[in-house]
């Protein structure tokens, strides 16, 4: 409990008016000390009057675990043990850095005579790891609006923040997978699918070189040879952990938006039939995981990458990407997630995915500035607005003059927006099984 603003002018006046007393007319003392006297009065009945914090009951309720980047629901409840609820109150929790409230300090209006009430605070989760909230307050004024009183209780809440994988939960993967995984899609693009999966009669929208005319001539009608991707391939998801990868996009740094997808990646890759293995690197080389099939390797990225967050030392490209060339024996498509800032970096990395690019098929992805794309598009056309949009352009430029020449050497580049990332890098993974690029 404190005093409101209200009682602090009122102190201030009588305050005011007791020294123009003591200065001016010292005999009418008595009238000072009757105005303290008042003040006191209506201070004590106020608080006579108001509800005390302890005639309050406060259960939350809070999920055990959320994924990063989502919002989860702090359900609230508060009651009075006696009487209504106050007209209008202010809610606040305390947390940790890995929590955003939409809102950190949340207005209630209980209906008129209501002794209960329930509330839902939505919370952002913006990093993995174990969060707690401690304690929640609530703040209203008493009935004279001369105190804000202050009840606080414990919570004690934990949660746990995990990479976000409902689109392996959800089943989105899977169903983005379903032309690859049944031989649908080979069909019809030219040099889809080499492996043999099935001989079917032939229709009108098939490619007239898949007709297999010693079959036809035996059975005297056109019958086609149905073919699907090879399986069994290697990927490596190759993870840089430097500095620059501890940004915040969105609210939710590189990193974790990167392993977010890379783990959707390798539900995919184990959907499809391929090895999936896991590497990270920062300023030194970090763990290898060797390419393992299926679900074993969705386990061991998950429980790996648990543990792994953004240093605050610069990435080592050529000393990270070199270790993995090292431990490559087979083919592999190689999905680097990493980011670039300076023309000294940029050349570095250019030149060392340029060899791993030589045996194998490399794909980098990068995410696209959303503030960079705000910035080149400006809403009105003043001087600082159409200076900002210029930069922002060039900025944009030679990030593409970056992925052209990463392009004509070899290696595949995907550039999209943050929310994006996921459904964009299932979507490259599927054209590149089909077109047998590995």
């Amino acid at each position: 409990m404190r005093p409101s603003r209200l009682l602090v002018i009122l102190g201030v006046v009588a305050s005011a008016a007791s020294l123009s007393v003591g200065l001016f007319s010292p005999d009418n003392g008595i009238y000072a000390f009757a105005l303290w006297f008042i003040l006191a009065m209506a201070g004590a009945l106020d608080l006579l009057i108001s509800p005390a914090p302890r005639r309050f009951t406060i259960k939350a309720d809070l999920p055990q675990r959320g994924f990063v980047g989502t919002m989860v629901a702090l359900d609230v409840e508060i009651a009075a043990m006696k009487g209504q609820l106050p007209a209008d109150m202010q809610l606040r929790i305390s947390h940790d850095d890995h929590i955003v409230p939409e809102s950190e300090t949340l207005t209630i209006r209980p209906d008129a005579g209501a002794g209960r009430m329930k509330i839902s605070l939505p919370l952002g989760l913006r990093a993995r790891g174990n969060s707690r909230i401690e304690r929640l307050w609530l703040r209203f004024p008493s009935r004279l609006q001369l105190f804000e009183i202050m009840p606080s209780r414990p919570l004690d809440l934990d949660i746990r923040i995990q990479p976000d994988i409902q689109p392996v939960l959800n089943g989105e993967i899977q169903t983005r997978l379903l032309p690859l995984t049944d031989g649908l899609k080979s069909m019809q693009i030219r040099g889809q699918g080499s492996e043999f999966h099935q001989l079917r009669e032939f229709q009108s929208d098939m490619d007239p070189r898949m007709i297999d005319w010693k079959r036809s001539a035996r059975r005297r009608e056109l019958i086609a040879r149905e073919t699907r991707a090879e399986r069994n391939h290697q990927i490596v998801l190759c993870l840089d952990s430097g500095h620059l990868m501890g940004e915040q996009i969105g609210g939710v740094s590189r990193f974790d938006r990167a392993f977010n997808a890379a783990l959707a990646l390798a539900w995919a890759g184990g959907l499809g039939g391929d090895n999936v293995g896991f590497y990270n690197f920062g300023s030194r080389p970090g763990r290898f995981l060797p390419p393992r099939p299926g679900r074993n390797a969705f386990n061991l990225i998950q429980s790996e990458g648990a543990d792994l967050f953004p240093e605050e030392a610069e990435t080592n490209h050529t000393l990270g990407l070199s270790h993995l060339n090292g431990v490559l024996s087979r083919r592999s498509l190689v999905v680097v997630f990493s980011e670039f800032a300076d023309s000294e970096t940029v050349q570095l990395m250019v030149e060392n995915l340029a060899v791993i690019s030589r045996q194998h098929l490399v794909l980098y992805v990068a995410f696209r500035e959303p503030d960079i794309e705000t910035l080149a598009q400006p809403e009105s056309t003043g001087m600082d607005d159409v200076a900002l949009a210029v930069a922002a352009r060039q900025f944009r430029q030679e990030r593409q003059s970056v992925y052209d020449r990463l392009n004509r050497l070899g290696v595949l580049c995907l550039d999209t927006a943050p929310e994006d990332l996921t459904a964009g890098l299932i979507s490259r993974y599927v054209d590149i099984k089909a077109q047998e690029l590995i």
